[in-house]
Parts: C-alpha cells; sequence; structure tokens
C-alpha cells in the first residue's frame, strides 16, 4: 500500500480519508477527482471494508476501466475485481439481470441501443398508420425517454391531463399509444432501451422491499462520480441504496454541469446538503492541467453564475499565454485562420497533431474546419462520428451474436434475416409482421407456431424461414457453454457472412472485411481480460452473452481507437467534457451561436451555457484561443454576427486582444502576398502561414468637424482617407470579391486594417 500522504496534497488526502458518512467533493476542472476517488477506494479497502461491499458508479466505461486499473496497483488484483464498479447502465443491468423474477424479464434480455430503439418506433408508427413528419422518430424516441427519465410509466402517461393536452398542442395527440406500444413491444421482444434500465431498477426497488434491503446491505459505501450529471431516475436509486447506511461520496463540480437536455439536473449537487444534512465538504480548488492564465480567465467567467457552489480554482503551475481571439470576416475565413494557427504551432514548436482540438458549439460547424483541414493535408478526428459499433456490417454481425442469446429479439431478427441473402423480401417481413401481431407473439415464436402454416406467406418462404429459425436455435444450444471467441468465429462462417464479405472486393469490401476481423479480435481480446481476472481457474470459459452486454453498454467515450491519436480532434463542447488538449480553439463564439438562441434563453439557460463555456477554457492545458465570424451563411444568406458576450465576460488582463466596443472591423491577420490569388482559388492555391496580430492599445480618434462619411463606391488604391476612430491614413488594397467588400488601410500609426465597406464610415480626403 502507497502512503497515502506522500500520493496527495492536503485536502484530497483529507477527502479520500473521510469515508464515514455522507461526503460532497466539489472538484474543480483538472484538480485530481480521479485520483482522490481511486484513493478513497483504495484507503477503505485497507481500513478491512470488503470490496463487494463498495459500489463506484461512473458515466463511461473509460473512467471505471481507469479506476479499476489504478485500484488494481495500488490495491491489488482480486480487490479491484471485487469491487461493484461501472457505469450506472452496467451495475443496474447487472442487478436487473440478478433478479428476473421479479422484472418479469429473462436474464438474457437484449440492450437497444439508440438505432435500435428508433428503428423499433419507426415501424410503430407506420403500423399504425401516423404520419412520419408529425411523429418523427428522432422526436418520439426523446419524448420516450424524457418520460422514463421523470419515472412515468404508459399508464402513468395516459393518466396525466396535463401532458396529454401538451401532446395536443404540439399536434402528436396520440403519442402516447406509440410510448404504449413500444413498452409492449420491448417486453415482447424481452429487450430494454437504456433509459429502461434505470426506470426498471427504480420500480423494481419501489416494489420488492426485500430486493432494496438486500442490495442496502451489500452496499455499505457508495461513492459516484460527476454526480452533477446524475438525472432525477439516478438520484431516486442513489438516495434508496444509501438509505440505511449513509456512507455516501458524490464527487462533481456544478460548474461542469452541461446535460440538463439529457435530463441531467444541477440540482442534485446543489441541494445535497438537504439530503444530508450532517455531511462533510471537499473542495479541490488547485488545478494541475491548465496554466494560471487559462484558469483565471475560466474563474472570471463562471463567477457571473449566480446558481453555483462558490469556490476559488487556482493553478501553480506556469503563468502561460493570455487567451487569443482570432477575428475573421466570415466562417470560411475562420477556419483558414484556425487551421494556419495550428499549421504554424505545430512547426515552431514540434508537436504532434494531437495535441490540438477544435471545439465547437454544434456538429454543424465542423464542415468548415474539415475542409480547411484537408486543403492543409492535417489529419484528423471527428468525435460524435458513427460508431465502430454503428458501422453496418458489425450491426448485422451482433444481430446475429444477440438473437441466438434472445430469440425475442425482433430488432435483430429483421435486420438479418436476409442477410446474407435468403430471398426473404419486404412483402415476406410484412405479412410476418402481421402474423405475429395477430398471435401476439415475436417474429421467432410466430414462426415455430402450429398455425404459422396457415399464414398468408407463401410454403416455399416458410422453409427459407423454417431453416433459418433452425440454424439459429442450433448455435443458441452452444452460446451458453462455448468460449465467445470460438462461438463467434463460427456463426461468421457457417452463417455465410464472411464469404459475402470475401465476395466484395471494393475498397468498401475490404474494410467491412477489416472491421469484422477487428471485431473478432476484440471478442478474442475480452476473453483473455475476462481469464486473467479469473487466474486462478483454468477451466474459466466466457460465454458470447457476456460479450455481447459489454458492448451494449459501450458509449461514444469509449471508442478511441490508437491510429486516431496523433489527429487534430473536431467535437462539441459536449464531447469534450473530461477530455484534455494542450492547445484548444473555441471556434463560431458569436451572439446566437454560443450561447445559443441569445436572448430568448430563460435565465437557467443562460447560466448552462456559459458553464458550457467554462468547460470549453479548462480542457485546455498550455493555450486557448477563441475565434468568432463577422458574417457566416444561414440558409443560403451571409447574415453580420454580434461578438458573444461570454467573450467580453473574460477579464481583459487574460486576452492578448483589447475587445472593440462594436465588431465593425477585422485587424489585418495576414502577412502573405496573394491575398486575391487565395481568395479566387481556394481549393488549389497554397496558403502561407497565418499570423495573428495581438492589437495595439489604441488612442481614440475624434473626427474632423467636416466629417461626413464617404460613398465607398467612390473609395479608390492610393487614396488619402478619414476613419471616424482610427483617423487617417492611405487605402493599399481593395477586396471587392469579398461579400459585401473590404479595404486594406495602411494608417499613420503604422497599423494596416481591414476594414469592411458595410460598416466602415470613412471620408475621402480631397
Amino acid at each position: 500500500m502507497k502512503n497515502f500522504k506522500k500520493e496527495l496534497n492536503e485536502i484530497q488526502y483529507k477527502a479520500a480519508t473521510a469515508i464515514d458518512g455522507a461526503s460532497l467533493i466539489i472538484a474543480g476542472a483538472g484538480s485530481g477527482k480521479t485520483r482522490t476517488l481511486t484513493y478513497r477506494i483504495a484507503y477503505m479497502i485497507e481500513q478491512g471494508i470488503a470490496p463487494q461491499n463498495i459500489l463506484a458508479l461512473t458515466f463511461t466505461n473509460k473512467a471505471a476501466s481507469e479506476m479499476r486499473e489504478r485500484i488494481r496497483n495500488i490495491a491489488g488484483q482480486q480487490n479491484s475485481y471485487r469491487l461493484w464498479m461501472g457505469t450506472f447502465h452496467s451495475i443496474f443491468s447487472r442487478i436487473l439481470r440478478s433478479e428476473p423474477d421479479a422484472t418479469g424479464f429473462s436474464s438474457n434480455f437484449t440492450i437497444y441501443d439508440t438505432a435500435d430503439s428508433r428503428s423499433l418506433i419507426k415501424s410503430i408508427i407506420n403500423e399504425l398508420g401516423y404520419d412520419d413528419t408529425k411523429y418523427k422518430p428522432n422526436e418520439i424516441q426523446s419524448r420516450i425517454s424524457k418520460a422514463k427519465n421523470a419515472l412515468i410509466t404508459p399508464s402513468a402517461y395516459c393518466a396525466n391531463a396535463v401532458l396529454l393536452e401538451e401532446d395536443k398542442k404540439l399536434q402528436k395527440p396520440y403519442f402516447f399509444n406509440i410510448y404504449t406500444i413500444y413498452v409492449q413491444k420491448c417486453k415482447l421482444a424481452n429487450a430494454m432501451d437504456f433509459d429502461d434500465l434505470l426506470l426498471n431498477t427504480n420500480i423494481l426497488f419501489r416494489d420488492n422491499i426485500k430486493i432494496l434491503e438486500k442490495y442496502q446491505n451489500q452496499f455499505k459505501y457508495i461513492l459516484i462520480d460527476e454526480y452533477q450529471d446524475t438525472n432525477y431516475s439516478q438520484y431516486l436509486i442513489i438516495k434508496k441504496l444509501a438509505e440505511r447506511h449513509g456512507n455516501v461520496c458524490v464527487v462533481g463540480d456544478d460548474a461542469q454541469s452541461i446535460y440538463a437536455f439529457r435530463g441531467a439536473r444541477i440540482e442534485n449537487i446543489l441541494n445535497f446538503k438537504n439530503d444530508y444534512p450532517n455531511y462533510n465538504e471537499f473542495k479541490l480548488e488547485e488545478n494541475y492541467r491548465s496554466t494560471q492564465t487559462i484558469v483565471n480567465a475560466a474563474n472570471s467567467i463562471i463567477k457571473n453564475n449566480s446558481n453555483q457552489i462558490k469556490k476559488k480554482c487556482f493553478s501553480n503551475g506556469r503563468v502561460g499565454e493570455k487567451i487569443g481571439v482570432i477575428k475573421s470576416y466570415t466562417d470560411q475565413e475562420e477556419g483558414f485562420l484556425i487551421t494556419n494557427s495550428i499549421s504554424a504551432v505545430i512547426s515552431q514548436k514540434q508537436l504532434s497533431y494531437g495535441n490540438f482540438a477544435i471545439l465547437y458549439r454544434t456538429n454543424a460547424q465542423s464542415r468548415i474546419f474539415e475542409d480547411a483541414l484537408r486543403r492543409k493535408n492535417i489529419p484528423y478526428k471527428i468525435y460524435g462520428g458513427l460508431s465502430f459499433y454503428q458501422r453496418s456490417e458489425i450491426k448485422d454481425f451482433t444481430a446475429y451474436l444477440r438473437l441466438c442469446i434472445n430469440h425475442n429479439d425482433d430488432e435483430a431478427f429483421k435486420r438479418i434475416v436476409n442477410y446474407p441473402a435468403r430471398g426473404i423480401g419486404n412483402s415476406t417481413m410484412e405479412r410476418l409482421q402481421i402474423f405475429a401481431n395477430n398471435e401476439q407473439k415475436n417474429l421467432f415464436d410466430a414462426i415455430k407456431s402450429e398455425k404459422f402454416s396457415t399464414s398468408e406467406i407463401r410454403l416455399s418462404t416458410q422453409k427459407k424461414l423454417y431453416d433459418f429459425v433452425e440454424f439459429i436455435e442450433n448455435f443458441t444450444s452452444k452460446a451458453f457453454t462455448t468460449d465467445a471467441f470460438e462461438f463467434a468465429r463460427e456463426l461468421a462462417v457457417e452463417s455465410g457472412i464472411i464469404a459475402d464479405l470475401h465476395q466484395n472486393i471494393s475498397v468498401e469490401g475490404k474494410s467491412r472485411y477489416e472491421n469484422i476481423e477487428s471485431l473478432m479480435n476484440g471478442i478474442k481480446e475480452f476473453c483473455d481480460n475476462k481469464k486473467a481476472d479469473y487466474d486462478s481457474q483454468s477451466d474459466f470459459v466466457t460465454t458470447i452473452n457476456e460479450y455481447i452486454d459489454n458492448i451494449s453498454l459501450i458509449t461514444d467515450a469509449d471508442n478511441e481507437k490508437a491510429e486516431d491519436i496523433d489527429k487534430v480532434s473536431l467535437m462539441t463542447v459536449h464531447q469534450a467534457k473530461g477530455l484534455e488538449y494542450d492547445y484548444i480553439y473555441i471556434a463560431g463564439m458569436e451572439e446566437n451561436i454560443f450561447p445559443s438562441v441569445g436572448n430568448n434563453l430563460s435565465l437557467n439557460e443562460l447560466e448552462e451555457e456559459r458553464r458550457l463555456f467554462y468547460v470549453a477554457l479548462t480542457r485546455a492545458k498550455t493555450k486557448v484561443n477563441i475565434s468568432f465570424a463577422q458574417s457566416r451563411y444561414r440558409w443560403g444568406k451571409r447574415e453580420s454576427n454580434k461578438i458573444s458576450p461570454f467573450i467580453r465576460e473574460i477579464d481583459e488582463q487574460f486576452l492578448e486582444t483589447e475587445l472593440d466596443s462594436e465588431p465593425e472591423y477585422i485587424p489585418t491577420v495576414y502577412n502573405d502576398e496573394d491575398y486575391h490569388t487565395r481568395r479566387k482559388t481556394p481549393t488549389t492555391a497554397p496558403m502561407k502561414v497565418t499570423t495573428i496580430i495581438k492589437r495595439p492599445q489604441l488612442n481614440q480618434h475624434k473626427p474632423s468637424d467636416n466629417f461626413v462619411a464617404s460613398d465607398y463606391q467612390d473609395v479608390r488604391i492610393g487614396m488619402r482617407i478619414e476613419h471616424d476612430r482610427f483617423g487617417y491614413g492611405k487605402v493599399v488594397d481593395i477586396d471587392k470579391y469579398a461579400p459585401d467588400g473590404k479595404m486594406i488601410v495602411m494608417f499613420d500609426d503604422n497599423t494596416k486594417r481591414t476594414l469592411l465597406f458595410k460598416y466602415a464610415k470613412i471620408r475621402i480626403v480631397k
């Protein structure tokens, strides 16, 4: 066991060793919360607390794995393995599988991911004959999720007059029909979606006091990471489990609560003191990640929120560079400037691409940066793209695995019944679905029923369906006894998937084959790791149902691969939560983009947007650059933008650039001579490195008495002009090709500035 005092700072040590009773650990960005939580668990084990009596809940498998690895190094492998540690969904899935008699689901239930859930909703809408432009599957799915997280079941929904009236106003009066049938079909398929794992655990504990007491007695110590991200459903489960012993420790940062749209409630962490009046509070305020400048700038932002737990984060690291502000005329120019800045820093400091990330408010903003990075041949990775496990060929094969484990899984059945092709078309599936609905059976059991021979499906096609069912049943007999890797390999060959992929010699076909190979490697690695945990049992076998359960609970944050490490990362700020980079670029810092929808925000929504900006700033270790464009296209029309109020909230002493009162001009940011050439041939012309010029301190110019703004159409290169704020200068260049036009002026104070025709107030000096 390591020396705890030597490994932790004073406040971390106090937080790690105060293990009895309720504790609230407010952990600022980069303050070592994972380290503190890890040592708290290790300290418990050292004090004689059995690992199986400790429940540690996280939000990603990645976080759980990292903590388990650290505990393994401190407290030993067996102790780390016996911990109940994992994501909320993985732990509650484990509990629900252990209590099949009380849940109404068998222990081998399938977990539907977002795509499975949406596919089922879409089929229900079609079966009911509803207009899918009014009842959009994505919106229905989101509404069902919100209802479940608020613990509103279909029967409770139908009895709620307020909700039904709201549906009428939204012109979705039959939403509750879809919700009701969706739940029924999930039950028939022996399947739960992610929200069900929480809802059904709440119902399990509510309706079965002995089961609740069983887990209350087992989990004598409870720890929750990222508590500010918990929703109402998670909050209630934690509260119930902690009632008996009261040893609950929550770790989080209210300043990083940014998931209200998913149902997260900042009130859970703000009101912790009300639930546990005798709690201990610890504030981890020292930031080990970022420079002093970044931490101080972030403090100057978040202090504007009224709804918070006060803390004063600080850094004892280097002072660091000030926050850069990159100003551009258009969003295309913004992509160009940021890309050139990255290229320049890499060249100057000999850094790898993986040190850089570009953050934006919405996914739609990524295109500009993708285009700019491709032109510079800079490799990049987009977070939030298609997950490995969502790729078509992977979904196909895992559907085979799922159906072998759970015959009731209709979504898996529909996906693979005609893959590889067996001559079972859409019309057959429509008739089969009608027959199954009439018999109130899932598709698999409907085929096995005595009445199936009397269905409207042709006899030759019935034979194909019988053969498919028999094939799956033959593999089901091996699923729970055979090594997962051997089972998967045999199924891939016997199903014809490998042969089908081999026949496709295109680049895409080769990629799909390689993805299946990668999946097989993942299954093998999973089996080897599980066996290592049971190193005392040489005959231990990991079965395929364990592997399927594991990948069903994988999140996007768990999917990063080694080949993506040395690439510039592009992502929304929400996706950046929990990550860190040396250099961060926060793009699109304009009103109505960040914060989104500007003046229409409520106070709570505005404060969440500000917390989101705080999260963006604190992802950086070395340097932050903030960028905004004065104009960008919206639905084909170029519109002008105002600078984000959040930029103005940063204390100016931490900014490289003094902000203007109005963003009516852009300082010169180019040191290249071929501006016009680059404008005309943006995809082929070589680009020179962009230099971001710091704006000098300016004295306000007082316009001359005869100042009357001239028509910009009369301006010519070489003319002497007077600007109402910057004084006198000479026009050295004009670009009429730029939207609305711009001119470049060398002023008498030797500063060169770019002025927009649309905004500039200048007088031609005769």
